[in-house]
């Protein structure tokens, strides 16, 4: 049924990837279905901007008024609270830090489903426990929406710009519609399955990234046998040692340019987010009975680093960690 109701959106999500920012004329958004938007922090914000240049007209709202502010100047709607965002728009992207947030988002007193239409499609960015999002499909069907899981990979710098990677779970005959929107914010669109398979792809794809993470830490210990850091990378990059965060997204200050550790480990993907995504990862395994050795050293090291003041730096800062710990 829900499918049926969308038919009509196919020629709107089907150019997404084709419209010019620059000239996104007032007459092509009026002809557009609105999109609501709950989370406009670090990662919602550029998400919600992009689809703003795509031509959809926004209809948003985050707990921190102060975070609407960029959006509503760029011409979306700014609402009281997610129910609000419910009651005008039947496709809504929700980007948020927790299950916990997630679970009052969508079911709370002000919550999407107390004011959800019939056949609304709900898409869930957030990075959760995948138990929580077959929790909430199981609530939105009840009301006759779609919930889908979908959350991203690349960071703020490909939130910007529109480049994620989205890692969609839920029914397949729902993923050309969820596809047309999440292509005006992400360069791949992934389909993994039922709902909660995107949160499973997403968090084991964390924890690989961690792991190789914290083999490039130990680039603290190449200064003591004397090799240049931006040598060592050349030689890793072009042998079979390459990998994201040798070549794409180096822990080591002064390798790379525009990356954290560049900027003292700041923007990017937060080592307090990255403890809690590995803590998903940890639980998941343990649910399904799997041995993740190297992700729980992971997850102790970036616990320990939150408690020792890294929590809203870069989970790159991992290097600057480990030099102070060894007193360099």
């Amino acid at each position: 049924m829900a499918a049926m109701l969308r038919g009509s959106w196919s020629l709107v999500g089907r150019s997404c990837k084709h419209v010019d920012f620059a000239f996104v004329s007032t007459r092509s958004m009026a002809s557009k279905t609105p999109v609501g938007f709950v989370g406009l922090g670090n990662m919602g914000n550029p998400m919600a901007k992009n689809l703003l240049k795509h031509g959809y007209p926004v209809i948003a709202t985050d707990v921190f008024p102060e975070s609407c502010k960029e959006v509503q100047e760029l011409g979306a709607q700014i609402v009281d609270n997610p129910a609000d965002v419910a009651d005008k728009a039947d496709r809504i992207i929700t980007m948020l830090p927790s299950s916990p947030n997630v679970i009052d988002v969508y079911t709370g007193l002000n919550g999407i489903l107390k004011k959800v239409k019939k056949g609304s499609l709900l898409i869930d960015s957030s990075t959760i426990d995948p138990a929580v999002s077959k929790e909430m499909a199981a609530a939105a069907e009840k009301t006759g929406a779609v919930f889908m899981d979908a959350p991203v990979s690349g960071g703020v710098g490909a939130a910007s710009s529109g480049k994620l990677t989205f890692m969609v779970g839920g029914a397949e005959e729902e993923f050309t519609a969820a596809k047309e929107l999440l292509t005006c914010m992400g360069a791949n669109v992934v389909y993994c399955g039922q709902v909660g398979t995107g949160q499973v792809g997403h968090i084991f794809t964390f924890y690989f990234v961690t792991v190789t993470m914290l083999f490039n830490m130990e680039f603290v210990f190449i200064h003591r046998l004397g090799l240049d850091p931006k040598l060592l990378a050349q030689i890793l990059n072009m042998s079979s040692g390459r990998c994201w965060s040798s070549d794409t997204y180096n822990p080591v200050p002064g390798v790379m340019e525009g990356v954290p550790s560049g900027n003292n480990y700041q923007g990017g993907f937060g080592t307090q987010l990255m403890a809690k995504d590995l803590g998903l990862a940890q639980n998941t395994a343990t649910n399904t009975k799997t041995p993740v050795p190297l992700g729980s050293l992971a997850h102790q090291i970036y616990r320990i680093m939150c408690a020792r003041g890294y929590a809203n730096k870069d989970f790159s800062s991992v290097f600057q960690f480990l030099r102070e710990e060894e007193g360099q």
